[in-house]
């Protein structure tokens, strides 16, 4: 609102200024005008007002020439305009001038500005002309709305003259505009003033007619036809003392623009190419990252795809896919979406597994290249137990497990798993082969029990044997596909797009002023003040968007396994105040349990995918010191203290891994107070999950004891409200925000990406060719564990980090 107010005062002040100028430049310029200059595709490509530079979207070019009386006039009167974003050229020759303008404009939706230069040449001093500057400002506070000024400012004798004009919008769409536009020059009175009023009407998608009446009562009559990256217009002039005047005549050439030809495609032959190759990722970085594909960018390509009339289908290559089996689900859904909307999705692959093929199981056509193989053998979790290799290295490690579930320090106090763990996880596994074997069985037309059949008798297949096997249509390789995709297609020619070419990316915006904006927050990694979700910089992003009035709603994706209670904590009480100004909704992805489920609790919504692993409620706490492993590296540790436990946690530390171990375990009494600061961290994890949940705690502890559940588990017993992904949770913050489904949305991302990949510039270690985030995740928790000794962490085992396949 500030902003708007600043510009209001500078358009008051500007108007008293132009209120004693000059040039009529407007009037004797503007006759290639359908409309006024902010109410209509972006006036003459800001040659009247620079501020109309900042709404160009892409390279645009038009040509338009004057005739009197039906009449050629040896194209006398002519004009060329063209522009890039931000950026523009113009030029009108009329009666031996030609006048030259050059402009710059800047901004966003809401406020734009611009300047520009210009001059003249040809028999110009006799016609009055002079060099100039001008300037000029759009105001577009609501989809109902344009406020348009602009200024002249002669270099000369500093002729000036100001340009005001407003557009309404009844619907809040291009269907109707309505306009009005007044001119005023040196000493000239208000009702001397020259103006203007009219309307444009769309009757199709890129056809306008436009309408305006002049204070000289003159009548201009236009029709405007868009034919995507071309377009056509005319213009006549019906002056009072004339039954025609001037007729005016126009071509585009540039960037597409809506028409009819984007609503109505009878045979459309053109194929999303989507390469899905490599690890999909939440974010990536800001500069020479454009390889990375993330999960918000597929989904929003595929729902383009969906909704452009000329796309047949999706050509999906899953040549060296590396998607974890939470992103493969939603992105197999959003497929699952455009097969329903009668696209065809053709998949191609090379070699893969489970997560692999059942996202390729969601394609009409799967075609396998001739020397390829597919391995179904099925689901397995497992554990790397280091109970014997601490006690090889003179390391002990007391494990302070207060509930039956919370297992995920066992595999540093055990040699096997416990009961209980064997029990989650195997729970975990049954739901996960249940959604799996359900959505293939369902795309294939296939029986559960051949299924099982593949899964237990044939879990590995060259390419031949997985097409005789049914799991395959064709063999075939990715340079082959446009046949394929014709055969798939009834025979028509294909043609392979990127996603930059859908008319959902190319197309112009429709609406005016700020767009609907809903934030996307990420939570991805381990729960930390400073590191992994950065708690501390997470919670400054929350009270930002508690306040930022043009954030309509919240979208919080959280894949996290847990850690620090206090970092989780900072999150969720953060995420609670927010939610009391606006919906907050959670997305969870592949994990988000413990700390990760601590972040969530206080969501509006929680949605979670079938197989998400979530919930986990308890908190663990450990002690691991050094019994015999100084002593075998001949390192020792001396002190002096003050204070009858300040040596708790002293003992050597370790070059490289860079943690000290303590020298001795704990006495009775120091663990009592240990275990009184778990066992009180867990009341306090249970009392919140309640209070954010709608629940009692009783109920709550049925549900805890460090239990994790899948999405679908966790949906039967009210830790999650919604099966679904981040599509849906989006969906979910449009509803509750009382944002209509026909409004385009922005979804903007925080916290904000680095400029760009700083480790790519980091050496291999010790000319291995690893990076350090190529660690171990066993010895990334040993190292937690030893860089919190004593403290109750609310973290899930190594092992349930989500990983890319």
């Amino acid at each position: 609102m500030r902003r708007y107010i600043i510009i209001t005062l500078f358009i008051l002040c500007a108007g008293s200024v132009f209120a004693q100028s000059s040039i009529p430049f407007y009037t004797q310029h503007a006759d290639f005008l359908f409309t006024s200059p902010a109410a209509f595709d972006n006036g003459l490509l800001g040659y009247i007002n620079p501020a109309n530079l900042s709404y160009v979207h892409g390279q645009d070019t038009r040509v338009m020439i004057a005739t009197e009386n039906n009449k050629m006039r040896s194209i006398s009167h002519w004009g060329l305009f063209s522009a890039s974003p931000n950026l523009g050229f113009g030029l009108i020759q009329k009666d031996g001038v030609t006048d030259y303008r050059v402009g710059l404009g800047f901004g966003d939706e809401s406020v734009s500005f611009g300047m520009g230069y210009g001059w003249s040449r040809g028999n110009a001093e006799k016609a009055g002309r002079e060099k100039l500057m001008s300037a000029g400002t759009i105001v577009r506070p609501s989809r109902y709305l344009s406020l348009g000024m602009s200024g002249l400012f002669g270099l000369g004798e500093g002729q000036r003259e100001g340009v005001f004009d407003m557009a309404i919008r009844p619907q809040g769409n291009d269907m109707l505009t309505i306009f009005g536009d007044l001119a005023l020059q040196k000493e000239m009175q208000i009702d001397d003033a020259v103006w203007s009023a009219g309307a444009a009407l769309q009757i199709l998608p890129g056809v306008h007619l436009t309408g305006r009446y002049f204070d000289s009562k003159t009548v201009t009559a236009g029709l405007s036809v868009s034919m995507g990256t071309t377009g056509v217009s005319g213009q006549a002039n019906f002056p009072e003392s004339e039954e025609l005047g001037q007729l005016y005549y126009g071509v585009r050439i540039g960037a597409p623009k809506h028409s009819p030809c984007n609503t109505d495609v009878s045979q459309p032959d053109k194929y999303l190419n989507m390469q899905l190759r490599g690890a999909v990722k939440y974010q990536k970085f800001r500069w020479f990252d454009d390889k990375t594909q993330t999960l918000s960018g597929i989904l929003d390509d595929l729902e383009k795809a969906k909704e452009d009339p000329a796309v047949a289908g999706i050509a999906l290559n899953l040549t060296n896919s590396s998607v974890n089996k939470e992103l493969a689900w939603e992105i197999r859904e959003k497929l699952r979406e455009i097969r329903a909307a009668d696209k065809k999705i053709v998949a191609y692959v090379e070699r893969g597994g489970m997560t692999m093929y059942h996202l390729a199981s969601v394609a009409d056509k799967i075609v396998m290249d001739p020397e390829g193989m597919l391995v179904m053998e099925g689901y397995v979790m497992g554990r790397t137990y280091l109970k014997g290799t601490l006690e090889k290295l003179g390391l002990g490690y007391d494990e302070w497990r207060f509930f039956k579930y919370k297992s995920a320090a066992e595999t540093l106090s055990r040699d096997s798993m416990s009961v209980a763990d064997r029990e989650q996880r195997q729970e975990l596994l049954n739901d996960l082969y249940e959604v799996v074997r359900g959505d293939i069985c369902q795309s294939r037309a296939m029986d559960p029990e051949q299924f099982d059949q593949i899964i237990n008798n044939s879990y590995i297949m060259n390419a031949s044997q997985a097409l005789e096997s049914g799991l395959i249509d064709t063999l075939a390789r990715w340079k082959d596909i446009k046949d394929i995709l014709k055969s798939t297609g009834n025979g028509i020619a294909t043609k392979l797009i990127p996603a930059q070419a859908l008319s959902g990316n190319v197309l112009p915006r429709r609406e005016w002023g700020p767009k609907t904006r809903i934030a996307l927050v990420y939570a991805i990694g381990e729960c930390a003040t400073e590191s992994g979700i950065k708690a501390r910089q997470l919670a400054r992003v929350f009270e930002g968007l508690t306040k930022a009035e043009q954030i309509r709603a919240v979208v919080l994706r959280v894949d996290s396994p847990g850690g620090d209670g206090l970092a989780s904590d900072l999150v969720a009480e953060a995420m609670k105040k927010c939610s009391e100004e606006k919906p907050v909704i959670v997305s969870q992805g592949f994990v988000a349990a413990s700390g990760g489920y601590w972040i969530s609790m206080n969501a509006d919504t929680i949605v979670a995918a079938p197989h998400t692993i979530t919930g986990s409620i308890g908190v663990i706490g450990g002690w691991l010191w050094d019994k015999r492993l100084g002593e075998k590296l001949g390192m020792t540790s001396d002190f002096v203290k003050v204070g009858e436990h300040a040596e708790l946690g002293h003992g050597v530390r370790l070059p490289l891994l860079g943690i000290q171990i303590p020298e001795r375990n704990l006495n009775p009494d120091e663990r009592a107070k240990i275990e009184g600061l778990i066992l009180e961290m867990y009341k306090e994890f249970v009392a919140k999950v309640a209070e954010g949940r709608g629940f009692e705690k009783d109920a709550v502890e049925q549900i805890a004891q460090g239990r994790v559940w899948t999405g679908m588990d966790a949906k039967e017993n009210g830790l999650v409200d919604v099966l679904g992904g981040l599509d849906t949770a989006i969906a979910l913050a449009r509803e509750a925000a009382g944002i209509p489904p026909e409004r385009d949305v922005e979804i903007l991302e925080y916290p904000k990406p680095g400029l760009f990949d700083i480790s790519a510039l980091t050496p291999g270690l010790l000319g291995t060719g690893l990076k350090p985030l190529d660690y171990d995740y066993e010895i990334e928790f040993l190292k937690m564990i030893a860089r919190h000794p004593g403290q109750p962490l609310p973290v899930l085992p190594p092992d349930y980090r989500f990983k890319d396949e």
